[in-house]
């Protein structure tokens, strides 16, 4: 269908008009209807959808930072992937809530107002239990937190907002603080139940245990970082590598520290025998004389090396690469 009227449709407007006739012609009418769009007024749409893409990129973004920190944190193969993000009412997102959860209200100055970051049971229970030395196993018991408990997650909480202003540094720059943790979404009343909130989505697999984790942004909150959520700034923001700082880079690292030692040779011992040592006592280890030593860097093995003396110092010298 054409966007634009043909002479004859501008004709029999003008007519219509001016002899006081209501119908309009037929494809007058299908224009209007296919220009009406559906608007809720009780849930009013102030993210754009170019606001939402840059929050879903943002986001991407931070849930490989998160996938790569949890990893090496709690030492267990952590993936995290982003799943949606969407408009909604706070009303909504705290329906949308199954107890028991852990609720982080956190403040981003110098934004005004909270955001929530909200971790079901699935998702903490296996963290807890690998940040205390097990093995992530999700606990089948549905119980309140204990105080230590709240601490630790407190404590873990603020590093992942610590790596949140990471994946924000190109939008917008703020300093999370935690305001409070609340285990009841009845408690979590931050702002107005019909005011507009983003929501993200993330799916999570700790210890392979699935779970979800959302995190809810107030409009009133973004309200001062709204302009800046647009892709083409975004990806304006970014800094590249000036290859002339390369050289000064390689320079600086050249000058960084390392420890080396050698290792002789290992064995083991139970309890009772490293117990009952004395002095006088040998050792077997598990080299014979003529074997290759290991050179430890930063206690890694990476070469292969064979003990000597230069003067009245012991040296090693390197036969091979591990």
């Amino acid at each position: 269908m054409s966007e634009i009227l043909s002479q004859s449709e501008i004709d029999n407007l003008i007519s219509a008009i001016a002899t006081g006739q209501n119908d309009l012609p037929l494809q007058a009418k299908e224009e209007l209807q296919i220009a009406a769009k559906i608007y809720n007024f009780r849930k009013p749409n102030k993210f754009t959808k170019d606001q939402l893409r840059t929050l879903f990129m943002i986001n991407e973004n931070l849930s490989r930072i998160l996938a790569n920190f949890l990893s090496g944190y709690l030492r267990n193969s952590v993936n995290i992937n982003i799943a949606s993000v969407e408009q909604s009412t706070y009303e909504e997102f705290l329906l949308s809530m199954i107890s028991p959860v852990l609720l982080t209200i956190f403040q981003m100055p110098p934004l005004n107002g909270s955001a929530v970051m909200e971790f079901s049971s699935n998702f903490i229970t296996p963290v807890i239990d690998l940040l205390f030395g097990g093995n992530g196993k999700k606990n089948s018991e549905h119980r309140e937190l204990t105080e230590i408990e709240l601490r630790v997650m407190k404590n873990l909480n603020q590093k992942i907002l610590e790596n949140m202003v990471i994946a924000w540094l190109d939008v917008f720059h703020f300093e999370p603080i935690i305001g409070s943790m609340e285990t009841n979404p009845q408690f979590n009343q931050i702002i107005s139940p019909n005011e507009t909130v983003a929501i993200i989505t993330f799916t999570a697999e700790v210890a392979d245990n699935h779970s979800i984790i959302y995190l809810c942004f107030p409009w009133e909150t973004l309200k001062e970082a709204i302009p800046n959520l647009t892709a083409q700034n975004l990806f304006a923001s970014q800094k590249y590598l000036d290859v002339s700082k390369i050289k000064d880079i390689e320079n600086n690292l050249e000058k960084v520290s390392l420890s080396i030692g050698a290792c002789c040779g290992e064995t083991e011992l139970t309890i009772k025998e490293f117990l009952q040592l004395e002095e006088g006592d040998v050792i077997l280890l598990n080299k014979i004389v003529g074997d290759d030593m290991e050179l430890l860097v930063e206690g890694s093995p990476q070469y292969k090396i064979q003990p000597g003396i230069i003067g009245n110092k012991l040296a090693t010298l390197i036969t091979g690469k591990i």
